[in-house]
């Protein structure tokens, strides 16, 4: 890069970003030393499960908004134009099923780990495949978050590659370990608040600085920028209506309704009921965030009118095709770049969602590795070694994440496409491994590990021939603000272009590879229920009665609540919920645990214990 393009920090834009990381650490520091200090893992990994709604819902966003989204999204539609917006319409279901389906039977079953539930429906051989394949999904993808934000700063600025990379996995490591899961929470809530405002000191910046909003509008529509509704069903396109707002539903699905990082904010509120309402409350919440960081990438556009600055970037044998990523940052520090602070407050801003998305995931990788592989292991631990053993994992994982961050340092793949991908590979399966649980009474523990096993085994056979077969990928638009205003002689050689395209699509398994990754999440999920019931019903279907009480939504029962009970009895679609406490789990020095039916307090449970442990003796008694 040459030296005179290169952006620099100011003194006051390293103040703004040193007091982010402060102020983390300082909330990190006050949950350690208030409350009950963080010694029970109940306190630690749970937040004694008491929050209210208004910090769960932020904190849902906080985690799914990481610093990938808030590159990534601009560059893509910068390059590919707004088509990724359609998104947003997935947000609805994507929200709505877990608020009414996965969160009422999650919820009650009072869980700290989502994957006990997997032992609760199943066996403890399928909690420890669905823990597995959590932790590696969240270990590979940490690498991503962290390194994303330090690489584009580093292109742009110079600022020191690795230097960003310890401070973002060194600050988020301490806070977590000292506060758990209620200095997450509130760091989230603190970090989503500088979030939205660095992306709107540079959307109203870079609007002023382009010539205005009409100005913005005009060169982004005749550079072809703004996209149509595309209803082509073919699943192989990148982009289109069906491909985002229905494979979207899928891949929200896997992050908001089964995964570890946004259930234990669930499973963290007060009641059911409030933990439904954080639900409902991040929805506005991430359109807001989606619409800012695709205006964010209009206005880009508008300002240089998708040309291609990568030679301004430094070359690198590592470059990564991170192009249009470097991009944002460059923008940023263009458009900010006369205004003392602002540059610091964007970087704060996307250092904050980095350090939500990975203090997240710290905490609910210490959180499964502890409940779902240490705790029955050494049932006889105590609550202080336990609570000490909690904070050593979740040190140990932010070491891991600093190991994960070289690793995407050779990657050679725009960070969007890798985030979304993974989480398809490897969520998807998961989700269908609950799905096949919750919906289908029939499946026993042989279909469900048969079911998970195929499943991941068909997602990474489709990412990894992606990766090979790079047809699948889209083509960028023509770079020019006036890209649409196209003679009649040019528009006949574009017509003949596509339609030689048209012809050329790949066929037979290179066609598989093309697959859209956002119908990963899709494809594994239904792969993982056909599996599963096929090779259930194989090996003898489980039985009703077998099912353990409160792990089943009706799904079939509301769906055919036409028929007759009886009818429906035969197809096993009444299944048994439990009493209005559900089935009573042994917890280590606590007694029974109770579940709550209607977001009813822990105080009001209480009053219940002495019957309820009664009844509970005379069941085994009579078994």
């Amino acid at each position: 890069m040459d030296p005179s393009d290169q952006k620099h920090f100011t003194a006051v834009d390293y103040v703004i970003f040193a007091v982010l990381l402060a102020a983390s650490m300082g909330i990190g520091l006050y949950h350690a030393l208030s409350g009950g200090r963080q010694r029970t893992t109940q306190e630690f990994l749970m937040a004694d499960r008491s929050m209210s709604c208004l910090p769960v819902s932020l904190s849902l966003i906080a985690s799914f908004q990481s610093a990938v989204a808030i590159i990534g999204v601009p560059a893509e539609i910068y390059t590919h134009g707004t088509q990724y917006w359609f998104i947003g319409c997935a947000y609805f279901l994507g929200l709505l099923i877990p608020a009414h389906v996965f969160i009422p039977v999650l919820y009650k079953l009072r869980l700290s780990s989502t994957y006990e539930y997997l032992e609760l429906r199943f066996s403890k051989a399928v909690r420890i495949c669905g823990t597995l394949t959590f932790i590696f999904q969240t270990v590979v993808y940490m690498g991503v978050c962290v390194y994303t934000p330090a690489f584009a700063l580093n292109a742009v600025t110079g600022f020191e590659l690795w230097g960003a990379v310890l401070a973002t996995g060194l600050a988020c490591t301490l806070y977590t370990t000292m506060g758990g899961l209620k200095a997450v929470i509130w760091t989230d809530v603190f970090q989503t608040a500088v979030m939205f405002a660095g992306q709107l000191a540079v959307i109203v910046v870079g609007v002023n600085q382009t010539g205005g909003a009409s100005e913005v509008w005009r060169k982004v529509r005749e550079g072809n920028r703004i996209s149509a509704l595309n209803l082509n069903p073919d699943p192989t396109e990148r982009h289109t209506f069906w491909t985002l707002g229905v494979g979207g539903v899928f891949l929200m699905l896997s992050l908001y309704g089964v995964n570890q990082a946004q259930v234990q904010r669930y499973l963290s509120a007060r009641t059911e009921k409030e933990a439904v309402r954080s639900c409902y409350m991040a929805f506005p919440s991430l359109q807001l965030s989606l619409a800012l960081s695709c205006v964010m990438g209009l206005v880009m556009f508008a300002r240089y009118c998708g040309e291609d600055h990568s030679a301004m970037l430094p070359t690198s044998s590592n470059q990564m095709n991170l192009t249009s990523d470097a991009m944002v940052i460059y923008f940023v520090m263009d458009m900010l770049e006369g205004f003392p602070g602002l540059p610091g407050l964007f970087v704060a801003c996307l250092f904050s969602a980095a350090l939500s998305t990975i203090s997240s995931a710290f905490n609910s990788l210490a959180t499964v590795t502890m409940e779902d592989l240490v705790k029955p292991h050494v049932p006889a631990m105590t609550e202080a070694r336990a609570t000490l053993v909690s904070k050593a994992l979740a040190m140990s994982y932010g070491l891991l994440c600093l190991a994960m961050a070289y690793l995407t340092h050779l990657m050679d793949v725009s960070v969007l496409n890798v985030a979304l991908k993974l989480f398809g590979m490897v969520g998807g399966p998961v989700l269908g491994l609950f799905c096949l649980g919750m919906f289908f009474p029939w499946a026993n523990p042989t279909g469900a590990m048969a079911g998970l096993g195929a499943g991941l085994a068909l997602s990474f056979w489709v990412g990894i021939g992606s990766i090979f077969n790079r047809s699948s990928g889209a083509r960028p638009l023509s770079a020019g603000c006036r890209a649409a205003l196209l003679s009649d002689n040019s528009t006949s050689a574009v017509h003949t272009a596509l339609g030689n395209l048209t012809l050329s699509k790949p066929s037979g398994l290179n066609r598989f590879y093309s697959l859209s990754y956002m119908w990963y999440s899709a494809f594994s999920c239904f792969a993982v229920i056909l599996i599963g019931l096929i090779i259930s019903f194989l090996t003898g279907p489980m039985k009703e009665e077998d099912v353990t009480p409160g792990t089943i939504y009706p799904v079939f029962g509301k769906l055919l609540c036409f028929l007759p009970e009886h009818l429906k009895k035969k197809l096993c679609c009444v299944t048994p919920r439990g009493p209005t406490l559900s089935a009573p789990r042994c917890k280590e020095g606590n007694g029974l645990v109770l579940a709550q039916e209607d977001g009813t307090s822990h105080e009001e449970l209480d009053r219940f214990l002495p019957e309820v442990q009664a009844a509970f003796v005379e069941h085994e008694t009579t078994v």
